[in-house]
């Protein structure tokens, strides 16, 4: 059976990747918790666990020294920051490019010589509609998924004809916990709203995925909003995303 890797697989949209991959992959399991790593690996009927923060130095070069080798990589572990970017947290800022950005080059790196070598193999690279724009209040966050789509679209062309795909999964706002761990959860963008489930995102990723798709947009607002900021002037853009982040008053 081939093997699979799913960082940021403790929770949300890499937990149910990796529901979804179990049935005909080994798994490695990579998140920060140990514990729900091993809660998960129970839940799944065995799983690697490898609990590392992928934002620490050193950490990428200890995660392939332990899998060096995968036929499937999903790069989602990432997180976010919303405040003005004059006031945010410096080290936080740090964290958001090292995990969102710099992690997700590395293994990436690491991993897909290996798959040119054997002719076969898929990445799947989590980004976010927030790629397709500026984002007011979440500057970084929204600059570090645009890389993660330009990235992703690059190294498809790269690999185009090789056997080895590279796919960028954008959703929109998702139930996953990631609106609290940014802090946003006043954010016009979220507040109220019914958010697609996590396993919705997660079957719609590892479906573009397999088909080999370079850019996948889950839901047809999403897809909607996407294509449409093509044919925005920037300055619109930037005052729409901006009011829309807003928390209430």
């Amino acid at each position: 059976m081939t093997t699979a890797l799913v960082t940021g697989a403790s929770g949300g949209i890499g937990l149910e990747i990796a529901r979804v991959l179990k049935a005909d992959h080994d798994l490695v399991l990579v998140a920060r918790s140990e514990l729900r790593l091993h809660e998960l690996a129970g839940e799944l009927g065995g799983a690697r666990v490898v609990a590392l923060d992928l934002a620490d130095a050193g950490a990428v070069a200890r995660l392939v020294d332990a899998v060096p080798d995968v036929d499937v990589l999903v790069n989602n572990a990432g997180v976010g920051d919303f405040s003005p970017f004059a006031e945010a947290d410096p080290e936080k800022l740090d964290t958001v490019v090292a995990l969102n950005v710099a992690a997700l080059t590395r293994l990436t790196r690491a991993y897909l010589p290996g798959m040119l070598r054997r002719g076969e193999g898929r990445v799947l690279n989590v980004a976010s509609t927030a790629a397709f724009q500026p984002g007011p209040l979440m500057a970084v966050y929204y600059a570090t998924k645009a890389y993660v789509l330009s990235f992703s679209e690059a190294l498809a062309e790269e690999t185009r004809g090789t056997g080895v795909t590279v796919t960028a999964l954008c959703p929109g706002p998702t139930a996953s916990g990631f609106q609290e761990g940014a802090a946003m959860e006043g954010s016009r963008l979220v507040k109220g709203r019914k958010l697609p489930t996590s396993a919705s995102v997660a079957a719609f990723g590892v479906a573009a995925m397999r088909r080999g798709d370079v850019v996948a947009v889950p839901g047809l607002t999403n897809k909607l909003f996407a294509s449409s900021i093509r044919f925005t002037p920037r300055g619109v853009v930037r005052r729409v995303v901006h009011r829309m982040q807003r928390a209430d008053s």
